[in-house]
């Protein structure tokens, strides 16, 4: 049976979070400056955490920091340099991290990117797979000493109903050859985030490391920038007012399920699975076009090729 909660699709962080203590905790969450990643930590810290927020843009962040200690009363709120687009920038984040922090109970990786222009990172990874997969999967890794310490402690991966627009492609992961298309290559992104979470409780959740990944909802946020208004319109997340569809989530609504993977007393020792609106998601029902899984994201084989795939175009190959 898929493993539900209390909650549902219009449910807050802050609902989610309400009776969870985590003083003496510390939480680190990727993209932590706008959107999601902002309620995220608003909810941990209303709870005692820790929170690091981990940014590109640093003075973004403590302006967010500062937001966030006067209206939680938490004062410990840090802001971390960190460019997922840059495996150099994402080592020594991390190391920072090690050197200061030497238990992590949880890694929230919230940050990403959407339908961008073809473009590569630093090192010359298609932008949308090696921001919002290699990135995180470099940091999840470098940080394992710390999740290790703090056992037992979950990474939760934020995904996308996107994951549903392309299964992986071994073969060209970063558009060497087949021809670009913005939405397949950010369907693939998505789904090498929830296969990173079957992989990664392959590999640690016996030692009580787990991780899940999730669906936020839709959500109107900065994750949209690379979108003209007309193409919006055409799919229906906008009206000619420039109204969201009403089927979206606030963003207070949108961070509840991030949340709930985090501190779910439902998930303890669960790890792998696919959420969505604070409860395990089911397979994809073409009668509920806006929700459900495809089955490739299951698939501990491909989780597996990806992993090491993966450990190859990062650096970590013994």
């Amino acid at each position: 049976m898929p493993i539900t909660s209390p909650f549902g699709p219009r449910s807050t962080a802050l609902e989610v979070i309400a009776g969870h203590d985590l003083t003496g905790q510390t939480a680190l969450i990727t993209g932590a400056s706008s959107g999601l990643g902002v309620e995220t930590a608003r909810a941990l810290l209303t709870a005692g955490a820790e929170v690091i927020l981990a940014v590109r843009d640093t003075q973004k962040g403590e302006t967010v920091a500062a937001e966030l200690r006067a209206a939680t009363g938490n004062p410990h709120v840090h802001t971390l340099e960190l460019d997922l687009g840059s495996l150099a920038s994402v080592r020594a984040a991390a190391e920072q991290v090690l050197a200061r922090w030497p238990q992590i109970k949880i890694l929230i990786n919230n940050a990403g990117v959407m339908a961008t222009p073809f473009s590569h990172t630093t090192d010359g990874f298609e932008m949308q797979f090696g921001t919002n997969h290699l990135g995180h999967f470099l940091l999840s890794r470098v940080l394992l000493p710390a999740l290790r310490a703090a056992a037992p402690s979950r990474v939760v991966s934020v995904s996308s109903l996107g994951h549903r627009r392309s299964d992986m492609h071994f073969e060209d992961l970063n558009y060497k050859e087949r021809p670009y298309d913005k939405w397949e290559a950010y369907g693939q992104s998505k789904t090498a985030n929830i296969l990173f979470a079957v992989a990664w409780t392959q590999q640690y959740g016996a030692e009580g490391i787990t991780a899940n990944a999730l669906h936020p909802g839709g959500i109107a946020t900065g994750l949209q920038k690379f979108l003209p208004l007309e193409e919006q319109r055409a799919m229906g997340w906008i009206d000619e007012q420039g109204n969201p569809n009403p089927l979206f989530k606030t963003v207070e609504q949108g961070a509840a399920t991030s949340v709930w993977a985090a501190v779910g007393s439902e998930l303890e020792g669960q790890g792998g699975l696919y959420l969505e609106d604070c409860n395990e998601s089911l397979p994809f029902d073409p009668a509920k076009p806006y929700s459900g899984y495809m089955p490739y994201i299951r698939d501990p084989e491909s989780a597996k090729r990806l992993w090491q795939a993966s450990e190859q175009l990062v650096g970590l190959t013994k």
